[in-house]
């Protein structure tokens, strides 16, 4: 999804002008931002739940050299459906396959 649909969507169901629905998701996109660096967590009803995640310093290997490097601790997004997401993606996946067994 990106910031030009939400802003096409919103033109379509009020009535407002494309510069006015760009501003709209422009502080709509930024409230929603603003929320999960401040909370660490963002529930959005029936699309599901945002979620930073801590990660720990640990040690990998180049693949090119194979030389052990220490990757720094750093943070992670993790994103959970809700039940109703999944249920609904789950059955538009099924829809697809059948269609593409007929076709």
């Amino acid at each position: 999804m990106s910031k030009a649909l939400i802003v096409e969507t919103i033109k379509a169901n009020v009535e407002i002008s494309g510069v006015a629905a760009t501003r709209l998701a422009g502080e709509i996109l930024g409230a929603l931002r603003d929320e999960l660096v401040k909370e660490g967590r963002l529930a959005l009803p029936e699309i599901g739940s945002l979620t930073v995640r801590e990660r720990a310093a640990r040690s990998g290997f180049n693949p090119r050299t194979q030389e052990k490097i220490k990757i720094k601790a750093g943070a992670a997004i993790k994103f959970r459906p809700s039940v109703s997401l999944k249920t609904d993606a789950m059955a538009g996946l099924k829809k697809a396959k059948r269609k593409a067994a007929k076709g």
